[in-house]
């Protein structure tokens, strides 16, 4: 009985704190003094209140353009944009922040937040990957600017996820060109492109393997669909790309399937070979 009094009690209290806590903000905001603003909006962003501290850094920020004031408060309203999870207008308040104080002691952390803030927001693969973009330009920024950053590898290891993001979707792209166009020339000749561009540039790539036998896949399909007098050298073409990955990966887990198509392409060969004796 008396354990459940006092919880009773804490509530009431606790309650009573809220709503005066609740009073004082009212109070402040509307208050035209910028002083008790600023101490306020401090205690809450010190408290984890940063919805009701950005509302008041809001407010003061213009008062304080120009003043000593004006870098810590910038700062302030940006980082409790971030903290709340609002990470659209955090990266955006963060730019604002390094464009107004270039010469900032903060100017590492904001640069940082700032890209922070664009990875929060990047999307699935298979959606548009504008903030993807945006985001590793920025974090390869700041890792090319700041290599001995307290920062660098968490910087590196978000590069490097959204790197495996974009090569994700230019797989599934080029995929999907093969598979839709397996009797459709034009994507083939794209899908062997896509697959050709993709392996030159990301040779590093987890996705590698797969870019070389759908590469292997689509150059077979388009020599079949080829005009007579092209498919001997398209598939030789198509035997070079099988080689390319049976060397890069002896094991592949497209054995299977990649010598079903082998098969294909020197069945081929070898017709074209006694055609042309």
């Amino acid at each position: 009985m008396f354990l459940k009094m006092a919880r009773q009690f804490t509530a009431m209290v606790c309650f009573s704190l809220f709503l005066l806590s609740c009073n004082e903000y009212q109070k402040v905001l509307k208050n035209t003094e910028v002083k008790p603003k600023y101490d306020m909006a401090e205690k809450f962003y010190n408290d984890g209140d940063y919805m009701r501290a950005k509302r008041l850094f809001e407010q003061i920020m213009p008062k304080y353009v120009g003043k000593p004031q004006g870098e810590r408060v910038m700062f302030f309203f940006a980082d409790s944009y971030f903290k709340d999870g609002d990470y659209y207008l955090s990266g955006y308040q963060f730019e604002r922040f390094i464009k107004s104080y270039p010469q900032s002691e903060k100017l590492q952390e904001a640069l940082f937040l700032e890209a922070k803030s664009y990875y929060m927001v990047s999307p699935k693969y298979s959606l548009d990957q504008t903030d993807t973009n945006k985001a590793l330009a920025k974090l390869q920024n700041f890792i090319n600017t700041y290599p001995d950053s307290e920062y660098f590898e968490e910087a590196n290891t978000m590069a490097q996820e959204l790197t495996r993001k974009k090569q994700k979707k230019e797989i599934e792209i080029a995929k999907q060109y093969e598979k839709i166009g397996e009797f459709d020339l034009p994507r083939l000749v794209s899908a062997v492109a896509a697959l050709n561009n993709f392996i030159s540039e990301n040779p590093g790539s987890i996705y590698k393997e797969d870019a070389l036998y759908y590469r292997l896949k689509a150059a077979t399909f388009w020599a079949e669909n080829s005009i007579f007098s092209r498919q001997p050298e398209r598939f030789q073409e198509a035997k070079d790309f099988y080689e390319d990955l049976i060397k890069a990966y002896p094991d592949t887990k497209f054995e299977k399937e990649a010598s079903s198509l082998l098969k294909k392409i020197e069945k081929n060969l070898n017709r074209d070979k006694a055609l042309s004796k």
